[in-house]
């Protein structure tokens, strides 16, 4: 009798990996809520006077100490998760290959991402960019971890030197154009090359003024308000320039901490098998010197004023890509660390339904934020402070984890991961519980 290929029975899951899933997705919504319910002003403080305020401390922590470590996280599982999905694929006497399986789950990832941005109107979403990074990720899934951890390594040495090659970049558009400026242009007359890098160098100036950062948040303000129409060209316009951008900014973070997914699933990391100490040391090197080498890159933004003419102006390294994988590994240590030891059981089991049911949480999310934020919905769109939109975070965290824990009660999957499995299979999947 042939055995057919399935979705991961529930005796067979590493729990660990569904609570830190849960933790991480709602950690997303942290890091996403403010491109939600915000335009410029989500990361800029200054346009609204903030300083001083609760509303800056937020910004001030978030930014900070949580910046990217939710996603650096979600990667790593995403990481090991290919590897679970082929091994327990491989082990089924099955007439289709795990590769055609895996395809087909990538393939429809991507279909889901397409439906965040095209429909929910998210243009942060991340399901778009899994989807395609993790066919890249099929290449390694057989190499022993030292290999991994190299690779991962070199994927961050690659991203210093994209954000850093991007600082030159920006740097030379002011000194070209500083250099320019001092010519006397009653003696040497302007060719096209040199009006075009002044045009450049004055470009760069207005867009860092406040006017100009409160003309794009009214801007903003005013079309997120508006119509689904208006939204949908806003945002999909934007989207397009960003995806470009995202995918050039993005595939190496993304493809380093799927990386260190792999190899700390192999290693036996990620299940909690090592000790309590080797957390520890984790979670103590990544977020303390994580957070010290994240301020001495963070500080200067807000010392320049948060005008990024004067911030490229004064700075003149990039290691932004250093600190934010030590805390993501931190955060990462830290929770494990947790993990092991017993008075956080509760916490762990709490956080596991939210994991398995991931896939749903991440969409409601963005349909939230949808409903509460744009126009199609109560529009509060930049309307908010920021405390009280970290406020209704609160509350999405709390309806996600009593819905999570309620509907797995009653049913095998969520309702987005039923239907994501039975396109993966191509067959219809019973949800309900089986009555014990």
């Amino acid at each position: 009798m042939s055995i057919h290929a399935a979705p991961v029975n529930q005796k067979n899951r590493i729990l660990v990996l569904d609570s830190l899933r849960g933790i991480a997705i709602l950690g997303i919504l942290l890091m996403n809520i403010p491109s939600m319910a915000y335009s410029v002003i989500g990361h800029d403080p200054s346009i609204m006077n903030e300083f001083g305020t609760i509303n800056y401390y937020i910004w001030y922590f978030v930014d900070w100490i949580a910046d990217s470590t939710q996603r650096a996280l979600f990667s790593l599982l995403f990481g090991a998760g290919i590897l679970l999905f082929l091994s327990g694929k491989e082990k089924n006497n099955d007439s289709v290959s795990p590769l055609d399986y895996f395809f087909r789950r990538q393939l429809w990832l991507i279909f889901f991402g397409l439906i965040n941005i095209y429909i929910f109107l998210w243009r942060g979403d991340i399901l778009f960019d899994y989807g395609c990074y993790g066919f890249i990720m099929l290449a390694f899934r057989l190499w022993e971890p030292k290999k991994l951890l190299w690779a991962a390594g070199i994927c961050m040495v690659l991203m210093l030197a994209r954000e850093n090659r991007d600082l030159y970049l920006e740097k030379s558009v002011i000194s070209k154009g500083e250099a320019i400026e001092k010519m006397d242009t009653t003696v040497t007359k302007l060719n096209a090359k040199q009006k075009a890098q002044l045009e450049a160098l004055h470009e760069l100036r207005e867009s860092s003024s406040k006017a100009a950062k409160v003309k794009r948040m009214e801007r903003a303000n005013k079309i997120m308000t508006g119509s689904y129409g208006e939204i949908y060209e806003f945002r999909t316009n934007s989207y397009l320039d960003t995806i470009i951008h995202y995918t050039y900014f993005s595939i190496w973070e993304v493809l380093e901490f799927m990386f260190l997914g792999m190899a700390f699933f192999k290693m036996g990391i990620l299940a909690g098998e090592k000790s309590i100490k080797f957390y520890a040391i984790m979670a103590l090197l990544g977020l303390g010197v994580g957070a010290l080498v994240s301020y001495w890159q963070f500080h200067p933004t807000i010392e320049n004023g948060f005008n990024n003419y004067q911030y490229l102006k004064n700075v003149d390294i990039s290691f932004y890509e250093i600190g934010r994988v030590l805390r993501s590994l931190g955060v990462f240590g830290f929770l494990m660390f947790l993990y092991k030891l017993p008075w956080f059981d509760w916490f762990f089991k709490l956080m596991r339904p939210v994991g398995q049911m991931a896939f749903t949480n991440y969409l409601t999310q963005s349909i939230f934020a949808a409903i509460i934020f744009y126009g199609i919905g109560f529009g509060y769109f930049g309307q908010l402070p920021r405390y009280q939109v970290y406020s209704i975070v609160l509350a999405i965290w709390a309806l996600q984890i009593i819905w999570s824990h309620v509907w797995l009660r009653y049913f095998q999957y969520g309702p987005f991961e039923w239907v994501w499995r039975q396109l993966t299979y191509w067959k219809r999947l019973p949800i309900l519980k089986k009555k014990e």
